[in-house]
């Protein structure tokens, strides 16, 4: 099998030219690259440099809330087993939704958008982790005066 050389290649049909007026140009960018200009999440967002900030912090807290989501505590007993499993079930419904919104941006391939979502995932593992550490290092007498 013998790869088509530069004449071959220039003979084949292009797909896209059947119906040029009605399909969009897609440029994607396909390596990391930094800066403010590019597409995170809609066609032409963010255009400005506060747009970018906006993008920044909205991914850094999407991913923040999937490591605090993925750490909810168990259901307790003596709950209702629809009420117990419906609640898991709606936290788990928008935990996944994040996880793919951060996985979109990040495939913007914005070296801001990459870190704010490596910065966000750190912060709420951290968070979550600290908040069961505090919670399973808490005395025995703590808990009996809550209740």
């Amino acid at each position: 099998m013998s790869l088509p050389n530069q004449e071959t290649m220039q003979d084949m049909p292009n797909m896209t030219d059947n119906n040029s007026s009605s399909n969009m140009e897609m440029n994607m960018q396909m390596s990391f690259y930094w800066g403010k200009h590019g597409t995170v999440l809609f066609s032409g967002w963010p255009k400005s440099g506060g747009m970018y900030t906006l993008a920044l912090f909205f991914v850094f807290f999407l991913s923040m809330a999937i490591e605090i989501l993925s750490n909810q505590p168990p259901i307790r007993r003596g709950a209702r087993p629809a009420s117990g499993v419906t609640a898991q079930a709606v936290v788990y419904f928008f935990r996944i939704s994040f996880v793919y919104l951060v996985m979109l941006a990040v495939m913007s391939f914005n070296g801001g958008i990459f870190i704010a979502a490596i910065l966000g995932h750190s912060l709420g593992f951290f968070l979550a982790k600290f908040r069961a550490v505090a919670m399973a290092n808490r005395e025995p007498s703590d808990l009996e005066q809550k209740v």
